[in-house]
């Protein structure tokens, strides 16, 4: 199994999610993942809300860690995501939990909710990903 460490360093690579925006693996485990996101600037849009992009790529970062984060083999690729946003964040942090619901042969589903520091529901999204070379 590999540690928190080493997963966070195979994703270092993923600068979109980490250099980029931000992002931060704090627990990984098979078939689940928690990511964090300190809110600024770079994440607002020009109305000053938090642009609908910064959800999906935490939801997205969170379901490849928990699908890839302790294989060396073939990995998970995206096939469908649905996101339903339920409430603005009324704090300063975003945290992503990805669950692994159904992990099948070719395919796997998961859930992934995104909550704020004061622990207010902001989006659900659903992923089903292909698992490449299975």
């Amino acid at each position: 199994m590999k540690t928190l460490k080493e997963i966070q360093e195979y994703f270092d690579n993923d600068k979109y999610a980490t250099a980029t925006t931000g992002i931060v693996i704090t627990e990984a485990s098979q078939g689940y993942a928690k990511v964090e996101l300190s809110l600024d600037e770079r994440h607002r849009n020009a109305r000053g809300a938090i642009m609908g992009a910064v959800y999906f790529t935490m939801a997205d970062f969170a379901f490849a860690v928990a699908t890839n984060g302790q294989s060396d083999e073939a990995g998970v690729v995206t096939l469908d995501s649905s996101i339903r946003f339920i409430s603005v964040p009324k704090g300063e942090k975003l945290y992503a939990e990805a669950n692994i619901t159904k992990d099948g042969r070719s395919v796997c589903f998961s859930t992934i909710k995104i909550t704020d520091d004061t622990g207010r529901a902001i989006c659900e999204v659903s992923s089903t990903g292909y698992k490449v070379n299975s």
